[in-house]
């Protein structure tokens, strides 16, 4: 059934990738919209999302985030993407080791948070997804998620005269697309920038880590820094951190998609900003608690072919190790980001 679910979002991404480059014309060209500027926080690298063909817009982003937060993206009305994406625990579940969907049904995995995925290439735990564009399309038609069907959202989209005035203003006319959904959905996304924590200020001159974060960032750096790398918190690679099988889900990472055995038990390596906020932990969110993430790191970590070299002997860490370190997290914590007014459900 789990191997099933993948392949039909595979599916149901590939027909997506067809619908928007058999029409690769920018949508927004007849529009008079408010251009809206990606800002780069300064000494991060430049983004990898190609903003030509999807310029941001003040309007886009409002239809967006509009998108975000209604229920009628799924099948039942109770699913919207910010149910399990939620902005006070950093657009991620809080508190909940798997997704919730439809029909009292779990997903196999926790739900990352969102934020800076203008600087992702490739998305989900496993990559399944290469183009910020079309991954919506992946929860919206999955039948443990929110179980619609594409065509059933233009319908209820189209029937709404509020939709219809923020297509147009959007893209110049009310005609309500997929790929104007997407789009629009896909421009609010890219608004989630995280950049303005403690740590950020510091980098930035305006405050002073104290003497124990300090601490803590120098242990981050002699022993979590490659894989987590600065600005992001990731170096987006797909790695095998030690985790064995859950044999409840069965997820075998990113060997599911590309069919390779070197793949096995891989997973994308997540930032570790706001990470005291995105609990519980891991693609399955089997630690509740960042002490316990560290201790798999010390003492739990399981051989194996495809494990990531870095983790063989483990984390070379002692108990007061980690708790300098998880005292340098909570520099990550943006709470301006989780706070911000630009990106709450809309009253």
């Amino acid at each position: 059934m789990i191997r099933r679910t993948t392949i039909c979002a595979l599916i149901c991404v590939f027909i997506g990738t067809l619908i928007f480059y058999s029409c690769k014309k920018s949508d927004t060209q007849h529009a008079q919209t408010t251009p809206i500027d990606f800002k780069v926080p300064p000494g991060w690298p430049e983004p990898t999302y190609n903003f030509t063909n999807n310029p941001l817009t003040q309007e886009g982003i409002d239809l967006g985030k509009k998108l975000f937060y209604d229920g009628r993206l799924s099948k039942d009305g109770n699913f919207p993407c910010a149910s399990c994406h939620q902005q006070f625990a950093a657009f991620s579940t809080f508190g909940h080791n798997l997704s919730h969907g439809f029909n009292n049904q779990f997903t196999k995995r926790n739900a990352p948070g969102l934020f800076n995925l203008a600087w992702h290439k490739d998305m989900h735990w496993d990559g399944a997804i290469n183009n910020i564009e079309v991954q919506p399309l992946a929860p919206i038609t999955a039948p443990n998620e929110m179980a619609e069907d594409i065509n059933n959202v233009l319908q209820k989209l189209s029937a709404d005269a509020d939709y219809k005035k923020m297509f147009k203003a959007a893209f110049g006319d009310e005609t309500v697309s997929s790929q104007r959904m997407l789009y629009a959905l896909t421009q609010f996304m890219l608004t989630l920038v995280s950049s303005n924590s403690k740590y950020d200020k510091v980098q930035r001159g305006e405050e002073q880590f104290t003497q124990i974060e300090e601490k803590g960032y120098e242990i981050f750096k002699a022993n979590c820094a490659t894989c987590h790398k600065e600005p992001l918190f990731t170096d987006l690679s797909f790695r095998n951190n030690g985790l064995d099988l859950n044999p409840t889900i069965n997820d075998i990472g990113r060997m599911d998609i590309t069919h390779l055995a070197s793949d096995s038990l891989k997973f994308k390596v997540p930032s570790l900003r706001n990470v005291m906020l995105s609990f519980p932990y891991m693609h399955d969110g089997r630690f509740n608690s960042p002490l316990e993430a560290l201790d798999h790191y010390t003492d739990g970590i399981i051989q194996s072919p495809t494990l990531d070299p870095l983790l063989r002997q483990g984390l070379p860490i002692t108990a007061s190790d980690k708790l300098y370190l998880i005292e340098f997290f909570k520099t990550l914590t943006d709470t301006a980001f989780v706070n911000d007014p630009k990106f709450a459900q809309p009253q």
